[in-house]
């Protein structure tokens, strides 16, 4: 063979088996779908980022062996519908999906692509799993809380306010979980002498409204429940209890750093961490339906100092060197 010859015959099998070295990472590649149903932007930013952290240790690297496709819903239903189509037509592999609105709708849009959720609360009661040792379906993932948890809210709010002996429990009526959450408070109430009234979030003006005529009375303070509602109106309820001198509990962290009082809830990262683990299972051929959904091992209190000062709150030292974070 001539050596020109022989070099052509090299650089088309070298061509070649880079094409096919290409096809087959291509073949490899899986696909995941992230569904981001929360208006708290900053929040899920970090918790996309832990996740994407997780997934790494475990092998499975962006836009090398795996390719995220990531949607932004917001709290509005229009647009987790529109990411959930999106996402759904792209046939996943899994589909990683925050918040009770956003399982809600891709279970309404899918029944077959694995679904990883977190951040939900009592899928259970809500009817999207049958049970949480054996979710069956194609979905399981992670519940922001469990209705005890709820109890404890009441207790922090006597703790840090004694003087409180009516509460108002802003919650959605419409939501399993809202319903679940408030009798949990009416029950509990009482055993530390407060009031409880229900405040039922459906507008911004209604919550203004409803809000002002509670504070009209005194001794007053308010818990907020977990919902995609409490999550649109993050801005305007810590807002509303500065403006009427309402001490407050909240169930995440972002409504403290935004100017709340006090909240306790999950560790939201725990969450994400979690679902990186899960994915990583069901893209190594586990099912959902045979994964349990897991309730949340780590809690954090935050407190903010600055506002209990504006509310003329003395905050109990045995509070504050329990915390998890105090900003001052």
């Amino acid at each position: 063979m001539r050596r020109r010859d022989f070099i052509k015959v090299v650089a088309g099998s070298a061509t070649f088996w880079s094409f096919a070295a290409h096809a087959q990472q291509q073949a490899q590649m899986r696909r995941i779908g992230v569904l981001m149903s929360s208006a708290i932007e900053t929040d899920q930013q970090a918790g996309l980022a832990v996740f994407k952290e997780i997934l790494h240790q475990l092998g499975w690297i962006d836009g090398r062996n795996v390719r995220l496709e990531v949607r932004w819903a917001g709290a509005d239903p229009a647009k987790a519908r529109k990411g959930a189509e999106e996402l759904v037509a792209l046939q996943p592999d899994v589909i990683v999906v925050t918040g009770t609105l956003g399982l809600q709708t891709l279970l309404q849009t899918t029944r077959s692509v694995p679904i990883v959720f977190n951040s939900v609360i009592d899928p259970v009661g809500s009817g999207h799993i049958d049970s949480l040792a054996r979710p069956g379906g194609n979905a399981t993932g992670f519940v922001q809380f469990d209705y005890a948890l709820t109890a404890k809210w009441v207790g922090l709010l006597k703790q840090i306010a004694p003087t409180v002996t009516r509460v108002a429990v802003l919650r959605d009526p419409e939501l399993t979980a809202g319903v679940g959450q408030f009798a949990v408070i009416q029950y509990v109430a009482p055993s530390v002498g407060m009031e409880v009234s229900a405040i039922s979030m459906r507008d911004a003006r209604g919550i203004e409204q409803d809000i002002a005529k509670f504070a009209s009375a005194p001794n007053g303070g308010l818990i907020l429940t977990g919902s995609p509602l409490s999550v649109k109106y993050h801005d305007l309820i810590p807002t509303l209890a500065a403006q009427h001198k309402l001490p407050a509990v909240y169930h995440r962290r972002y409504f403290v750093t935004s100017g709340g009082l006090m909240s306790y809830g999950s560790d939201v990262d725990e969450q994400y961490r979690g679902a990186a683990r899960y994915v990583d299972r069901i893209l190594k051929g586990e099912k959902p339906a045979d994964l349990p959904v897991q309730a949340p091992t780590k809690y954090e209190l935050v407190i903010n100092l600055k506002t209990a000062k504006a509310l003329d709150l003395a905050i109990p030292q045995s509070l504050i060197t329990t915390a998890d974070e105090v900003i001052e």
